[in-house]
């Protein structure tokens, strides 16, 4: 009988309960994720070694640079770990070091999380643990590779959860994901997409899962890249696209003061740029005033120090390549602050913005603050040039309320892509406005300004109104009336 997504979700799910009161909820990924990545990892190893030791003898099935997974020293398989009784923590360790020796940096930064220092991690728990993971082998003749990656990013989106407001750091709601790539689609062959604030690398997975399920594409034939500023998070973004079986690269560090991608002194350009960055967050203004990319000269004047909104937006505008994408989460404010009007006229007057798509309120878990997708195109059709195209998809028809945040429904995302790529004017949802009127509106982007996002007053027939009044005017007279009659029998005056 075949697992499918729901039995594999709850299986993974069950190693929170595992390790639950052991260590922090907002700890579960750190050591969780790495030692289903192992699982993964071995598994697939060892269906490949058979195969090679069946073929070729165990001296050709020796060599690690014949298998397309990363290689697993003697001694190191998943079995191995299962046989050890007494000091697991310190065995789940030497694995992973055994692992990151053997691969040449394949999985360097990966396997972070150290076991032995974390005391509540006794024996018996990791025990429990690696025997409840050790019932479903997750190989690709087990388990379906994308649906062992839609699994591990369920997995993913469970332990941001869990961390509620401060999960919100490296997870994006998935409809807000699959809108942002919808919005940005079709891709080709040879395509590169980058996420400058990469998180757990969700917004690439979905790039790669449109391209293959949606065009009939090989995601094979597209490079992913991001980069992470957080450690911990950067590894669960390089374990989600090996288990994706994506090719790619990700990087650690802070993408405004050490951008890792870099090509003969300039930024890495790329086709497709996607990113949920930190809102309103301090950045390293002192030290950027004289960037060496270039990238922060819209104005004289930089951002404020502690609102790198503007920052952000630059440094992706100057990672697209001439006929580059990006599509950017954003608070409302970019779109309308006073002081940062200096930012909005250069990137519109270079006609950059293709549209701006207005989000409901709640729909991120470290945040309830309305935000938008601000969409940039440096080769905008010639028929979109001049214009920008507002979406006001905030009201009730595009989403639903959850317990504890909103959801933008799969009807309210289709609504949104369907008038963005048809260029649709629609009654109190889109608009398509000339450069002309933004720059009379002193390049004020407030969606309210170009769509009327009031709720419509209900017409009133007068005379139904008239009729109604008169009909309960009757009906008072004849109670008071009766009123009378009774005061006059009981003799009040």
């Amino acid at each position: 009988m075949s697992l499918t997504l729901d039995e594999l979700d709850s299986h993974l799910f069950k190693c929170a309960d595992i390790i639950r009161d052991a260590v922090d909820s907002t700890e579960y990924k750190d050591f969780i994720l790495p030692l289903v990545y192992y699982k993964t990892i071995s598994d697939n190893f060892e269906v490949q070694r058979e195969k090679y030791v069946e073929e070729y003898g165990d001296e050709h099935a020796n060599r690690p640079n014949i298998y397309d997974v990363p290689y697993v020293p003697d001694g190191y398989l998943w079995d191995d770990l299962r046989a050890v009784n007494e000091n697991v923590d310190e065995a789940i360790n030497d694995a992973f070091d055994a692992l990151r020796e053997a691969n040449d940096g394949e999985v360097e930064g990966v396997f972070r999380a150290d076991y032995v220092a974390e005391d509540a991690l006794t024996d018996d728990r990791l025990t429990r643990l690696i025997e409840h993971l050790s019932t479903i082998d997750l190989d690709n003749d087990s388990v379906p590779p994308d649906m062992l990656g839609e699994a591990y990013m369920d997995l993913v989106r469970h332990f941001a959860e869990e961390e509620g407001k401060s999960g919100g750091q490296f997870f994006t709601p998935p409809h807000i994901v699959e809108l942002m790539v919808r919005l940005l689609a079709p891709f080709e062959d040879g395509d590169t997409f980058h996420d400058p604030t990469v998180g757990s690398g969700g917004m690439l997975v979905e790039a790669a899962t449109h391209y293959r399920d949606e065009q009939g594409g090989d995601p094979s034939k597209l490079t992913f890249t991001g980069q992470e500023i957080n450690p911990d998070i950067a590894a669960i973004a390089k374990m989600n696209l090996s288990i994706h079986g994506l090719s790619g690269r990700i990087e650690r560090e802070d993408s405004l003061l050490r951008p890792q991608f870099t090509e003969n002194g300039e930024l890495t350009k790329f086709d497709y740029v996607l990113a949920n960055f930190p809102f309103s967050a301090d950045w390293q203004k002192d030290e950027l005033q004289d960037d060496t990319y270039g990238r922060f000269d819209w104005h004289e004047k930089l951002p404020r120090a502690d609102r790198g909104d503007y920052a952000f937006i630059m440094h992706m505008a100057e990672q697209l390549n001439e006929t580059g994408q990006a599509a950017i989460v954003i608070p409302h404010g970019v779109l309308f602050r006073k002081h940062e009007s200096r930012y909005r006229e250069p990137m519109l007057e270079n006609d950059l913005v293709e549209a701006i798509v207005g989000l409901p309120e709640n729909l991120f878990q470290n945040n309830s603050i309305p935000s938008a997708i601000l969409l940039l195109n440096t080769d905008k059709p010639a028929e979109r040039e001049g214009e920008v195209q507002f979406i006001h998809a905030a009201d009730e028809a595009f989403y639903r309320e959850l317990s504890n945040q909103n959801e933008l429904t799969d009807e309210g995302v289709a609504h949104v892509v369907e008038n963005f790529r048809d260029w649709t004017t629609e009654e109190r949802v889109s608009r398509t406005v000339s450069i002309e009127e933004i720059r009379e509106n002193d390049y004020n982007l407030n969606i309210a300004l170009y769509v009327d996002t009031t709720e419509p007053e209900e017409e009133i027939d007068v005379a139904e109104e008239l009729a109604t009044l008169r009909e309960l005017q009757a009906e008072r007279d004849e109670i008071e009336a009766r009123m009378d009659q009774h005061m006059e029998a009981l003799n009040y005056e």
